[in-house]
């Protein structure tokens, strides 16, 4: 199975001497590869001869680690005990109590009991503290995101002892909970954001999303959907196959989607099949410079056959396709084995000859060149120049350039906006007011339509917030306040939503706040803006 991840987990792991199958032969019929010799030899003397003890397994995982760090910056080591986690968002599964959680002041909070976990089955909801897991105390500095893993999830069958505490009951709330297999969704949004407009929000490349994106446009052409705006912005990517199914969507039979190759891996070409459910009707991708991998082969698809307009700004540019390689002590090396390119072409991976530190500061360099802000920024060689198949002009090297680039917007960003995210003035604020509030809230507004037209962040509300800030250690800065006004209550509505309905609920109001999103809308609206941009 490939892989097309574009984040690596650059953590401490175990080295097997012996990586590939040559090397394994060698050493079996006495004949050692010199290079694999030389290493073990080292390894003996240090055993024998260094002054202290020494954890070989260490030292072999630092080795791995700076020997991959030679190669590219995707190539990467997952030790056997993260290899699970590690793999979970790609299931598409994992196996647990069911809950999306947060810890507010040392306490482990329901976000959300997911839907149909076992979690919701028994009645557990929104706003619920977890006191006590097996009868053991856990509010407390100790308490961390992974000490709640480690104590909630668990093997398939097993059961766990939850004791909540829920504002307006006596006492605490014993649930025992069997663990389950839960689901973890690919797709955060589905709705019409516009009549005969649907949108999609797509966060990774698991599994599981083909069938999810299928399920959705189904839904979606059930209300009217004519025309789709697919928002790929911070998707870091995932499995190929699932990106090669989803360009499959929008184009006819027959077409190419994507083709990979390399020096050990011979040209492999991906066509589309008849069976796309979205072959017709105006389509708009959305990326920005989170957009990588995976995302960037639906993007590059879509564009070089003019099936849709890609909207936004350059993508990541990671053209590489990773295969895992599994070791006998059950960890894996996940080897970069081929570069993948476009239909027409070309091979989007951005340079790193300079290191990985190096890579991954593209995004701040970007920024200070002013990228972010004037598509003219980007300076590319007409040397990486392609066609799409209505001729018009792209590029190659360095992530997918939009056909219509929308810039960064920084309107309503300040120091107090910034300093309100990093200080975590609203999570908490918004857990009190929910739990507190959340029967009559459901009283006045029994569903999210009546919610949105009919909630408004009110003076008492806010004067908490200003209060949270104070106590936080917050200055008030009118003029910033003043500024950030727009952005900091349509986040705050938007969150309550999703507490109260679901993460759907918070894009169809934060979007309404995204020129991003609107300006997506705008392009589908206008026939003739439309076909002139694809043609």
């Amino acid at each position: 199975m490939k892989i097309d991840s574009c984040f690596p987990y650059r953590t401490a792991f175990k080295l097997m001497l012996l990586l590939l199958f040559p090397l394994v032969l060698a050493a079996q019929n006495n004949y050692p590869d010199e290079n694999l010799r030389k290493l073990q030899v080292a390894l003996q003397i240090i055993d024998y001869a260094y002054v202290d003890s020494v954890h070989e397994d260490k030292l072999v995982e630092k080795a791995i680690i700076e020997m991959l760090k030679e190669l590219d910056p995707h190539s990467i080591y997952i030790p056997k005990e993260e290899l699970q986690r590690a793999n979970e968002p790609l299931q598409g599964n994992f196996e647990g109590v069911g809950i999306q959680f947060e810890i507010l002041r040392d306490t482990i909070v329901v976000v959300h009991p997911l839907t149909g976990g076992p979690s919701e089955k028994l009645g557990i909801i929104s706003g619920d503290k977890i006191v006590k897991i097996d009868g053991e105390d856990v509010v407390g500095k100790h308490i961390n995101n992974q000490f709640v893993l480690d104590h909630l999830r668990g093997k398939k069958g097993t059961k766990v002892v939850v004791s909540i505490y829920r504002k307006g009951k006596k006492g605490l709330l014993e649930y025992a909970i069997i663990r389950d297999k839960i689901p973890i969704n690919s797709i955060d949004a589905v709705y019409m954001i516009a009549p005969e407009i649907g949108y999609i929000n797509l966060n990774r490349f698991s599994l599981t999303t083909t069938q999810e994106f299928q399920d959705a446009v189904k839904k979606l052409k059930s209300e009217g959907m004519k025309s789709l705006i697919l928002d790929l912005r911070n998707n870091a990517g995932g499995y190929m196959a699932p990106a090669i199914e989803l360009s499959d969507e929008f184009l006819g039979v027959g077409k190419i989607l994507v083709y990979t190759e390399g020096m050990r891996s011979k040209r492999e070409n991906f066509y589309s099949t008849y069976r796309g459910n979205f072959e017709e009707g105006k389509l708009v991708v959305m990326i920005n410079e989170n957009s990588a991998s995976s995302s960037e082969i639906v993007a590059g698809a879509v564009q070089d056959w003019d099936r849709g307009l890609i909207v936004g700004r350059r993508s990541f540019g990671k053209g590489l396709v990773q295969r895992p390689y599994n070791l006998p002590d059950t960890s894996q090396i996940r080897l970069t084995t081929a570069r993948y390119h476009t239909p027409s072409g070309r091979f989007i991976q951005k340079p790193y000859k300079n290191g990985v530190e190096e890579y991954y500061k593209d995004f701040a360099n970007r920024y200070s060149r002013g990228e972010l802000i004037h598509a003219d920024s980007i300076k590319l060689p007409d040397s990486l120049k392609y066609q799409t198949a209505n001729g018009r002009t792209v590029y190659g090297g360095g992530g997918i350039m939009p056909d219509v680039f929308i810039p960064w917007d920084s309107t309503y960003l300040t120091d107090y906006y910034l300093d309100m995210r990093r200080n975590n003035i609203v999570n908490p604020l918004i857990s009190d007011y929910v739990d507190k509030n959340r029967q009559s809230l459901m009283n006045n507004y029994p569903d999210f339509n009546a919610f949105k037209t009919g909630f408004e962040i009110d003076e008492p509300f806010m004067e908490l917030f200003f209060k949270a800030a104070e106590e936080a250690g917050m200055e008030k800065n009118e003029e910033q306040f003043a500024t950030s006004e727009p952005l900091i209550k349509a986040q705050i509505k938007g969150l309550i939503a999703q507490k109260l309905y679901d993460i759907t609920s918070f894009y169809m109001i934060a979007n309404e706040m995204d020129p991003e999103v609107m300006r997506a809308v705008e392009i589908i609206q206008d026939d003739n803006l439309f076909q002139e941009l694809v043609r």
